[in-house]
């Protein structure tokens, strides 16, 4: 795996010119030469990534999962995550456009960025769950990046930062906004990945796997899914209202009112059912989410 440490490594690397900034760095997609001919080499670097670009005869891959570029999309990648690109056809030519940010965290020292950039849900996606944005959001955001890129390019006064890191800010707040559109929008492919949710959740309620596991976690379920822990928790708040943490307790406290309102097991037993080591636990959780205990829950049926 090769690691870059700083942003200049990597515009050696791909025969870029230096960086105007040591921690900061706009490149145009087109200025990028081809892809060395020892490619595909798994890579990370030390900084942050926004993306946006359109790319024939290439794969990216993040993890396991290969991702195309031939669409438009927005893309973010954290510090350290692990990614690596190829081409496609070694036979044809790349064919890309588009803009790439990088971000080291130092550039946003002392700036209230440095505090508020990681609560972004999408630094922590899969790149598979990239943005798919429209002619218009696509525009804005280019928009967005070509201001950075005039302040970039312009002599460094004490003005430039902050005006770069509040393009930055309105970057990150529009795609905020295009990802809830997203998981609005996809309708067919969210309600399938919800129903898959229900059914992955019953299965597992409905086995030995309580008993023997406790509860799903939210990684289990998101991998059991192949979708990152942050973007489920991102779609479910946008479409039910509630995180993937949240779901699970949910469904937990529905499966205990149904045993607890149709069989004659002791609220021990069905607390040891339910995954819980220890009545007192389980107890607490359901009075918090019904604002009874599971007697009394169970004495209003009778």
């Amino acid at each position: 795996m090769k690691y870059f440490k700083t942003i200049s490594e990597f515009h050696e690397f791909r025969d870029l010119p230096k960086p105007q900034h040591p921690l900061f760095s706009v490149i145009n997609v087109a200025d990028v030469k081809h892809l060395h001919n020892y490619e595909p080499i798994t890579m990370a670097m030390d900084f942050y990534s926004i993306a946006i670009k359109r790319m024939s005869n290439v794969i990216m891959k993040y993890g396991q999962q290969p991702f195309d570029f031939n669409e438009g999309i927005l893309s973010f990648m954290a510090p350290n995550q692990v990614f690596a690109i190829s081409l496609d056809n070694k036979n044809e030519g790349i064919i890309q456009s588009g803009w790439v940010i990088y971000i080291h965290p130092d550039f946003l020292w002392d700036t209230p960025l440095a505090k508020t950039i990681k609560r972004y849900d999408f630094w922590d996606y899969s790149l598979n769950e990239a943005l798919f944005v429209s002619e218009k959001e696509e525009a804005t955001i280019k928009g967005i990046i070509q201001n950075i890129d005039q302040e970039y390019h312009s002599n460094i006064d004490r003005f430039s930062k902050q005006i770069i890191i509040s393009q930055i800010e309105s970057l990150l707040n529009y795609a905020e906004r295009f990802y809830n559109r997203q998981f609005i929008t996809r309708e067919k492919v969210n309600n399938q990945i919800l129903e898959r949710l229900e059914e992955l959740v019953k299965g597992y309620f409905n086995s030995e796997d309580l008993v023997n596991r406790g509860l799903p976690t939210v990684r289990y379920i998101a991998e059991e899914l192949h979708l990152s822990p942050k973007y489920l928790s991102s779609l479910l708040r946008v479409l039910t209202g509630q995180n993937t943490h949240q779901y699970i307790h949910n469904k937990l406290i529905e499966k205990a009112k149904e045993k607890l309102s149709t069989t004659n097991l002791s609220i021990s037993e069905i607390a040891y059912e339910l995954g819980f080591a220890h009545l007192q636990s389980f107890s607490k959780l359901f009075k918090s989410k019904t604002n009874q205990s599971p007697l009394e829950f169970r004495q209003s049926f009778n």
